[in-house]
């Protein structure tokens, strides 16, 4: 009998397990009958074969899905794009967001990584409404690969009168920027426009269209990149966003389908999921998938990210 164990601990293919043990009880079922009547033999030994290529079809799915796994692990790439974005929560939930960016481009400062800005979009009193950032060092989508979800502060904002507590939230997504994908994107899935880029960079930002916005017109996914200096390099940054967000949302998709089975998991790149809470009061951070919470919030938005991103990466192997 084949050893599943490995196959029962995965959350990804611990529903084709149950399959294959139904089409092994089935083949039992069949052997009893056999051997009861044996008249029945011609007829048995057609469907019991029948049901052993099934299961071997079965065998080879989980197999594929491990490897492919443990392919994607050991060539976890260098570059991530970092996403932010105010949720619930008005100007708080804009402010929120460019904390959470603040405090992750200092955590690449201190682990010597590279921090760019891709695109920028500013809230009415301050903060972002959303941003991108592209990132770039050894080890930083191993790292930073389960911050993607939906994060959570409760403070008393500052134009509070009354003292109350206000909740917001903001969103992050990493996006994983792969030197292969399996996404193929053909020129007639795609609108782009070309713009000139706001803000600071002297003359030549503010007179040629440099700015670029791809629409991917199956899913309505609108990519932007302004911080690049010619029109090429920001359509090349673009596509790259674009591809690492139709493999997210393929991986969102697959995730979804083992719903069931991963709800003590972690790492599912659902961006929907509220995964963590910043109580500033209680000077607590709270995350909700490991149930683990941490102290001295001061240090952890400076940049002190390391004893959540080494706890996460702990619970994930586990």
């Amino acid at each position: 009998m084949k050893d599943l164990t490995q196959y029962k601990e995965n959350h990804k293919t611990s529903y084709l397990v149950e399959m294959y043990e139904k089409l092994e009880k089935e083949q039992a079922e069949l052997r009893a009958m056999m051997a009861h009547d044996p008249s029945l033999l011609s007829m048995a030994e057609t469907d019991i074969k029948s049901l052993e290529e099934q299961k071997q079809g079965l065998l080879k799915q989980m197999e594929e899905i491990v490897a492919s796994e443990e392919a994607i692990v050991s060539e976890l790439p260098n570059e991530i794009i970092l996403e932010v974005r105010a949720g619930a929560g008005g100007d708080e939930a804009a402010l929120f967001a460019e904390e959470l960016a603040t405090m992750y481009r200092r955590y690449a400062e201190n682990r010597g990584w590279s921090f760019k800005v891709v695109e920028e979009s500013m809230g009415s009193a301050g903060g972002y409404k959303e941003a991108s950032f592209e990132i770039r060092g050894q080890d930083v989508y191993k790292l930073l690969r389960y911050e993607t979800g939906v994060h959570r502060v409760q403070r008393i904002p500052a134009t509070e009168k009354m003292g109350r507590v206000h909740t917001s939230t903001a969103s992050v997504a990493i996006l994983p920027i792969r030197k292969k994908s399996v996404i193929e994107i053909k020129p007639a899935d795609i609108e782009v426009e070309f713009s000139r880029s706001g803000g600071a960079g002297g003359q030549n930002v503010n007179k040629v269209e440099t700015a670029v916005r791809i629409v991917h017109k199956a899913t309505g996914i609108d990519v932007r990149s302004t911080s690049q200096r010619s029109q090429l390099k920001n359509r090349e940054m673009a596509m790259s966003i674009l591809i690492a967000k139709l493999e997210l949302l393929k991986e969102e998709e697959e995730a979804k389908k083992f719903s069931a089975d991963r709800k003590d998991q972690i790492g599912t790149a659902d961006r929907s999921e509220k995964i963590r809470t910043y109580n500033i009061l209680q000077d607590r951070i709270t995350d909700h998938r490991i149930k683990e919470s941490w102290h001295n919030i001061e240090k952890i938005f400076a940049g002190g990210l390391d004893p959540i991103i080494l706890a996460m990466d702990l619970h994930s192997k586990q």
